[in-house]
């Protein structure tokens, strides 16, 4: 192993945020890819009038996410295990490149937070129809996870005549038994309230990305100190090869048969070098 303490514990940290970028770009792939092809989904891509709507746009983007953010995870899993200075490269490469994004799409999101959400709500109500029409079970585990993380219920909030309060949250209050707050205008309320903390959740998985992105450069760079510096041949008393060499002859003689009138040379040879012997 070439690496020293501090390359041991940055290869230990790679690990765990590859694990953890695996679980996130799985589960990402997964839904894009259910959403994609499931029968009750597949049709929408092919019209063409609805390849800008945003459901189709949500969809392509959360296959892309986990599909890089798995390279992404080959890449820093195979560099980091097998110490492999070219993977860590591209592995740093990619890291770089997403900690941009998130960074670009962090600032733009909070200076568009009313476009944004909009869109998040127009992505919601696309969810909610065709849960309606088609009850797929995997937009419903969407939609249960959209209504309990911001506390709404469907189009209307009213339990009585809500087609999907089955994915609602349990009400808090005697009120919220009669109604709740509807999500399409709940996503917006919060995405704009919540635009700094929508901003600090990218900066902070920026961050997240270039802590990991230095941890890589440290591995790389132990690893290339290894590489360039001089291999050491570590003796012990056992080494009788190497301890007591044998003896070389006292002089070799080279004839020319090209010259048969020149004297014959006579080289004399180096007198042994005693070599230390380093202790194991």
């Amino acid at each position: 192993m070439a690496l020293d303490g501090c390359g041991v514990v940055c290869k230990y940290i790679l690990l765990v945020f590859n694990i953890i970028f695996a679980v996130v770009g799985l589960a990402f792939l997964g839904l894009g890819l259910w959403l994609r092809f499931s029968e009750n989904t597949r049709a929408i891509f092919s019209v063409a009038e609805l390849n800008s709507s945003a459901f189709v746009i949500g969809v392509t983007v959360l296959i892309a996410l986990g599909s890089v953010m798995l390279i992404v995870v080959v890449f820093g899993d195979y560099g980091a295990c097998n110490e492999k200075k070219s993977a860590l490269q591209v592995f740093s490469v990619l890291l770089f490149l997403l900690a941009i994004a998130e960074f670009v799409v962090g600032a733009l999101a909070y200076s568009n937070r009313g476009k944004v959400g909009e869109k998040l709500g127009e992505f919601y109500m696309s969810l909610y129809s065709l849960y309606v029409n088609s009850q797929d079970p995997a937009i419903g585990v969407t939609l249960t996870f959209i209504h309990n993380s911001l506390h709404c219920c469907g189009m209307t909030g009213v339990h009585l005549i809500e087609m999907v309060k089955q994915t609602c949250p349990k009400p808090d209050g005697i009120m919220e038994h009669i109604v709740m707050p509807n999500c399409p205008v709940t996503i917006v309320t919060v995405f704009d309230s919540r635009a700094p903390l929508v901003m600090g959740i990218f900066i902070g998985t920026g961050a997240l990305l270039i802590v990991a992105l230095i941890c890589s450069g440290v591995i790389n760079s132990q690893l290339q100190r290894a590489s360039s510096s001089p291999q050491y041949i570590i003796l012990n008393p056992s080494t009788s090869s190497l301890a007591a060499p044998q003896p070389y002859p006292q002089h070799v003689t080279v004839s020319n048969n090209s010259f048969p009138d020149q004297d014959p040379v006579v080289f004399t040879p180096l007198s042994v070098v005693n070599i230390p012997v380093a202790q194991a």
